[in-house]
């Protein structure tokens, strides 16, 4: 058997594509169109205007869609690896697993509500995103080292706590640099007042971002030792 073909690793598999294709293909169309400059421009700014707005929506809700089915699986998995330690509080799992829902919703907020249209409920959405996603990233990190060594390696542990740490210390210029940026335009000039708050702040913004598709990555090795089945039973009401 092929190693993507084990267990349901395809599920952080598709969303490591996904996710990646998503902000490279949309930068890449908004190079294309002139939309956006070549420096670092925020992830929002290469799915605000038509056509990469189609293509960054849609590929954005889909890759939402592909984070809740993956983070329901690790959700499962260790559910069923507590049975076995017992060293996971379930209440730890369970709120990882919904803050993770509440940063896959922000998401679909940042697909569905382009920056230059209503942005208001798209800077909420994207807060939702980053917050929740970090947050996500540090209790499934300590989720890892109370499973070990059942969940993963010791090696794979660190490297979940090194993608978190570098996503928790990037969010924070991310969102506190944006706060200075007062400029809404796609194209910016290095001789606008807000412009070193705008690169610090998109460059963070990238950093975390990438820093979610790395964490997402480590999970392949997980997701090769289960399988999730759908049991139907039917319920007599006479």
């Amino acid at each position: 058997m092929l190693w993507f073909m084990e267990g349901i690793c395809f599920l952080p598999i598709s969303l490591v594509i996904m996710s990646s294709s998503t902000f490279i293909v949309s930068y890449l169309i908004a190079l294309f169109e002139h939309d956006v400059d070549v420096i670092f421009p925020y992830i929002s700014d290469t799915g605000a205007e038509p056509p990469e707005s189609c293509v960054f929506g849609l590929m954005t809700v889909i890759t939402a869609f592909a984070g809740m089915a993956t983070m329901y699986a690790r959700y499962k998995f260790v559910e069923k690896l507590n049975e076995k330690t017992g060293d996971v509080p379930p209440a730890l799992n369970q709120a990882a697993f919904w803050i993770g829902m509440l940063s896959c919703l922000g998401m679909c907020f940042v697909a569905t509500f382009q920056e230059t249209t209503i942005t208001a409920v798209h800077d909420a959405g994207a807060l939702l995103f980053f917050v929740s996603g970090v947050l996500y990233t540090i209790l499934q990190s300590i989720i890892s080292y109370k499973a070990f060594p059942y969940g993963c390696s010791l090696a794979l542990c660190r490297v979940r706590t090194g993608m978190a740490t570098i996503a928790f210390l990037a969010v924070f210029p991310t969102v506190v640099c944006a706060v200075f940026v007062t400029q809404t335009t796609l194209h910016r000039k290095t001789e606008d007042e807000d412009n070193v708050f705008h690169l610090v702040s998109a460059v963070s913004e990238w950093i975390v971002a990438f820093s979610f598709i790395f964490f997402f990555f480590t999970y392949i090795h997980d997701f090769k030792k289960f399988t999730l089945k759908l049991r139907t039973e039917f319920v007599d009401y006479s």
